[in-house]
């Protein structure tokens, strides 16, 4: 950025949604300590508000793309993609939230401001187009999602959850900075398209080697974020010891943010040289899909088997970015819309049927929902079956133009071994279905109590996402398609 830069008005339309967001956080964290624990709740209110608002200002700066304080961020149908994706994570954790924090006699501003400042890193990295700032963006999502992670202070699950968290997305950000360091050394700047030319330009071959390392050393960091393997192994303790509305946030909003600059670095910066990471991206979604789905058979923990799960989708979004084509980051961008959906749909039934101290978090405690709640029951089988990849679906949809993706580029084995993981993922997401309705009701069905207001509100917003992307999917796959990175 130039020394005597002056913002324009662009510029700061560009970036309202990261305004509004941190405004509104800060206003929470000043008015907490003014506001009695009767009155906690207003400052949902206020959080969702700010959020609409984010909503709003994202959608709008759409109608003036182009790049934005001096290149450093960059507002396309990409970014705007995904900003709105975290931005609605946001909003539906928030209703799922305020039921469970009064019930945990956790209620607190704090809470609401965490998880704005960690949007705002999020929507930061959705449009940065620097490497610094695609750092600085990181960062401010994952410093936040680690106190969130630990919210519940007197939870000692929830206190090694985000230990665990903090000390290796630690170790996982310095070797991103190595990676950084490495492509400034290489090409000289960390502007992501200022990189793509340097690596283009012809004598450029004896950096290559560079530039590759710095591409693998770089890939540690995005791996850990997006969970896969084989640095996924934080993803099972924090998301069975965080809380459950916390779980939901980790598992979809940071997961998005962090494949969207994935793709942005390797689809832009690194394009050039993808024939360097192209093998290790392919070999990282094979071993994550295995690792996600052999190792959710064999869990009780509900919490622990999503995890495990969660690494598994992570692996067939990894499919779509060794395809190293624009069609397969449409589906990547389409699965990723998909997936939050059915994700957090999924971990808003156990946030309403855990009860206080989450006591029931087991497979074998929904027996009998399909008799108790049947609407609930019913909910929570429409997001399974999609997180399975059966038709009218979002999952469908989202696994179908992942593995054609593939194909396109010739990783047949790939889609091959892809499709019958996905098989193995039925089997255990089946047992949970089968205990609802086949299972005689136990002790876990004697207290519960009907859902609330903020849980329905998430369940059927993300029921009608998870069945429109599965019957309309061209709603979601054409502007997918026009925004994708060439």
């Amino acid at each position: 950025m130039p020394a005597n830069f002056i913002p324009t008005g662009a510029d700061y339309l560009r970036l309202g949604p990261e305004i509004i967001l941190t405004l509104v956080a800060t206003l929470i964290m000043m008015l907490e300590p003014l506001t009695s624990v009767w009155n906690k709740r207003r400052l949902g209110v206020m959080a969702v508000l700010g959020l609409f608002g984010a909503l709003a200002a994202a959608v709008f700066a759409q109608t003036d793309p182009g790049p934005a304080f001096s290149g450093m961020l960059v507002v396309d149908g990409f970014a705007t993609f995904f900003r709105v994706i975290v931005i609605v994570v946001g909003i539906l954790v928030v209703f799922t939230s305020a039921g469970y924090l009064r019930r945990e006699s956790a209620e607190s501003g704090e809470f609401y401001a965490l998880l704005l400042y960690s949007i705002v890193g999020q929507s930061i990295m959705a449009s940065a187009n620097e490497l610094i700032v695609i750092f600085i963006g990181l960062e401010i999502s994952s410093i936040s999602s680690y106190v969130l992670a630990g919210f519940l202070r007197r939870n000692k699950l929830a206190n090694e959850s985000a230990t665990k968290y903090f000390l290796l997305g630690s170790f996982a950000t310095a070797f991103l900075l190595y990676g950084i360091a490495l492509t400034y050394g290489a090409t000289g700047t960390t502007n992501l398209v200022e990189i793509q030319r340097a690596l283009l330009m012809p004598g450029a071959a004896p950096f290559g080697l560079l530039a590759g390392t710095a591409a693998a050393l770089m890939f540690v960091g995005f791996a850990f974020k997006v969970s896969a393997a084989p640095f996924q192994v934080w993803a099972p303790d924090v998301y069975q010891g965080a809380p459950a509305p916390v779980t939901a946030f980790l598992a979809a909003a940071p997961k998005a943010a962090a494949f969207a600059i994935f793709l942005r670095v390797y689809m832009t910066a690194f394009g050039p040289i993808s024939d360097r990471w192209e093998p290790i991206v392919w070999i990282s979604a094979l071993a994550t899909m295995i690792i996600g789905n052999f190792a959710a058979l064999q869990q009780t923990n509900i919490k622990r088997m999503l995890g495990y799960s969660s690494i598994a989708h992570a692996g067939y979004v990894m499919v779509a970015i060794a395809s190293r084509s624009v069609v397969g980051t449409a589906a990547a961008m389409f699965y990723l819309a998909a997936y939050v959906f059915m994700n957090v749909g999924a971990f808003a039934v156990i946030t309403h049927f855990s009860r206080k101290d989450e006591q029931y978090v087991n497979i074998e405690d929904m027996a009998g929902l399909g008799w108790k709640q049947p609407v609930t029951a019913g909910l929570f089988s429409v997001f399974l079956l999609s997180l399975i990849g059966v038709p009218l679906t979002g999952g469908f949809f989202g696994k179908f133009y992942i593995f054609k993706a593939a194909l396109d580029s010739d990783l047949t084995w790939l889609a091959v071994l892809g499709l019958l993981n996905s098989a193995v993922a039925a089997y255990y997401y089946l047992r949970v279905i089968v205990a609802m309705y086949m299972k005689e009701p136990g002790e876990s069905m004697l207290d519960l109590a009907p859902l609330g207001a903020g849980v329905k509100i998430t369940l059927w917003t993300c029921t009608a996402a998870t069945l429109v992307l599965g019957i309309f999917p061209s709603v979601v796959l054409d502007f997918a398609n026009r925004y994708a990175l060439k």
